[in-house]
């Protein structure tokens, strides 16, 4: 049976039931957060403490998180990390209601969520191949659901969610989180497990780490999967600094329009999830990631130089659509192509390369738009991402894809007797 011709397991919308519901209660964090540390203080630091808490785990533990991950089940990390995470929310819940809410206990909040989130992505994102046997059709077309759920919670409706449960009482919002995350291990929990994979040799916990880095690095494929949100994330964040300034002073909106420019981006990133698949298909998944990453600086110098907030709500929607068709294609690449065993490790060392990244980004557009002017940091990324694209294009190229899941093949074929076969009552997860 072909990849076309081959279905997702029956059992998926019980995985899509617990990305939407967890995503919903991301959204709903997510613009609670802020909020309520907003309700406390309004000093701009301490407001930036809480929000760069949750990226802390990444990069302190970025790759070591990816070992242990090789080493544990990872259904089992899963459905536990969620759990972990509801009860932990309870605790600034409880805290809101009876008037004791302070910044660092926020900040220590949002550093373990930031923990749990490691854990449980890295998990996922290593139990889908696994289940899907690495097929890359079924990778793509499982990942775009998977995303297209999340962009739709997480963007459209849950920060909308969180601000309306937050006028209801300060621990609401907390507590709806605390719920989803219950619900989501529920669900988790029930999925089929996978077979641990075996270690090669039992080495140190640091030796395993590095081995997954280096495996990154050396490979240029991987290396230009991992490039792209790195870079991407100091374009993307030097813009989202400066860009509710640029939409004041240079095309002349207000609040509400620049929740409609955010809300058009979103769109895009929707489409872009919805289409990957059609795109990896006709054009092949290295020519596909080329293409979009073009789009993504292209429709940024078009933010630059927009004239108006239509020409800018449009060129929003095409970089959300190039970000939405590359969080599917070159996940679900990865995914096929890197051994089992390491999955866990590769996949941490890329988000943490992205990760790290990001305060870089922010940093860059704040200093570029006080230096020179608030388009400056936009033709900047635009020029970054251009860049990146004519760099990384031979790396992902079509010849380059091809020979990477060919030896993936090979390299699965001798074991094809041994693994069990595919469940078709699975469930996967991203």
């Amino acid at each position: 049976m072909t990849s076309d011709a081959q279905k997702l397991p029956t059992g998926f919308g019980r995985l899509w039931a617990a990305q939407t519901v967890s995503s919903l209660g991301d959204g709903v964090s997510h613009a609670a957060l802020p909020l309520l540390a907003l309700t406390l203080t309004r000093d701009p630091m301490a407001l930036a403490v809480v929000t760069a808490a949750g990226t802390l785990p990444w990069l302190l533990f970025g790759v070591l998180g990816g070992a242990l991950v090789d080493r544990w089940d990872r259904r089992r990390t899963m459905w536990v990390m969620d759990a972990a995470r509801a009860v932990l929310l309870a605790i600034p819940a409880a805290a809101a209601a009876l008037d004791v809410l302070s910044i660092p206990l926020l900040a220590a909040v949002a550093f373990l969520l930031g923990l749990g989130g490691l854990f449980f992505d890295t998990a996922a994102t290593a139990y889908l191949p696994d289940l899907l046997g690495r097929d890359p059709a079924l990778l793509e077309r499982a990942n775009s659901r998977l995303r297209g759920a999340q962009t739709a919670m997480s963007g459209f409706a849950g920060p909308p969610a969180g601000s309306a449960l937050l006028a209801l009482g300060r621990a609401v919002p907390l507590l709806a989180d605390a719920v989803s995350f219950a619900l989501s291990a529920l669900l988790v929990r029930s999925l089929p497990a996978v077979p641990r994979p075996v270690p090669q040799v039992r080495e140190s916990l640091l030796r395993q780490a590095r081995a997954g880095a280096s495996y990154v690095f050396r490979d240029r494929l991987l290396l230009g999967l991992a490039l792209r949100p790195a870079v991407g994330n100091v374009a993307f964040l030097a813009v989202g600094t400066v860009l509710a300034l640029f939409a004041h002073e240079r095309l002349g909106i207000g609040a509400f329009g620049f929740g409609l420019l955010l809300t058009a981006e979103a769109t895009g990133g929707l489409l872009g999830a919805g289409i990957a698949s059609f795109l990896g298909r006709r054009l092949g998944t290295g020519t596909a990631l080329t293409c979009t990453a073009a789009a993504e600086g292209l429709a940024i110098l078009g933010l630059a130089a927009a004239p108006n907030p239509y020409v800018a709500g449009l060129a929003l929607a095409v970089c959300g659509a190039g970000m939405g068709a590359t969080m599917v294609l070159g996940p679900s690449l990865r995914q096929a192509v890197v051994p089992a065993h390491l999955m866990g490790r590769v996949a941490s060392t890329s988000r943490m390369l992205a990760m790290c990244a990001a305060p870089f980004g922010a940093f860059l557009g704040g200093w570029l738009a006080t230096t020179y002017d608030v388009r400056t940091p936009l033709y900047t990324a635009a020029g970054l991402l251009l860049a990146m694209t004519a760099v990384t294009s031979t790396m992902t190229s079509n010849r380059r894809v091809e020979a990477a899941l060919r030896s993936s093949r090979d390299r699965e074929s001798p074991a094809t007797d041994s693994r069990p076969a595919r469940v078709t009552d699975a469930v996967v997860s991203a």
